[in-house]
């Protein structure tokens, strides 16, 4: 993984650059988001690396499989990915690009766990005292972990906010084990 990781990163910086001078941000995660799908499907995954295939035939089947086969700038992109292997490590560059991208518009990401799942109307509302609360836009991950009882817990950057249920009864057991 810190292997795709190392080889993500500078395609995904070049790719971001490109994108901010050029104001396609969104363009390129699109893109990238289908680019990733297309190298994690299975047949296709098993075509990587197979010596039979050249890179230009892999360049092309993965231009034929995206919205765009005749944009130039995404045909140079990808036949630079067939020429140097890199089709494995475009779901890390998806990540990698994507983070780039929250990181210039000013968002972050938090982790709210909930005992039961939020309504839309709930999320929005606990979004908005939070983003008031940290400052930032926010990006939430949203995980159901019945163990909480009830309440909520919330971990953004190195700071976790619980006020669960069972936060709340551990502090009493161990209150009355002292």
């Amino acid at each position: 993984m810190s292997d795709f990781i190392t080889t993500a990163r500078p395609y995904a910086q070049a790719l971001f650059r490109l994108a901010q001078e050029n104001q396609t941000q969104e363009l390129w995660q699109k893109r990238l988001q289908r680019l990733a799908l297309i190298a994690e499907d299975k047949e296709i995954a098993g075509l990587l690396g197979n010596p039979g295939i050249s890179a230009s035939q892999l360049a092309e089947l993965f231009l034929s499989l995206t919205d765009e086969p005749d944009d130039k700038e995404l045909a140079t992109f990808i036949s630079l990915l067939a020429e140097n292997e890199r089709f494995d490590s475009l779901p890390e560059m998806l990540k990698v690009y994507e983070r780039l991208k929250r990181i210039e518009e000013g968002v972050r990401r938090v982790v709210i766990a909930t005992a039961f799942p939020l309504e839309q109307k709930q999320l929005d509302d606990l979004l908005a005292q939070l983003e008031s609360h940290f400052g930032h836009k926010l990006q939430p991950t949203i995980e159901v972990d019945p163990e909480l009882i009830g309440g909520i817990k919330v971990s953004f950057t190195d700071r976790v906010i619980d006020i669960s249920v069972r936060s709340k009864l551990d502090a009493m057991a161990a209150a009355l084990k002292n």
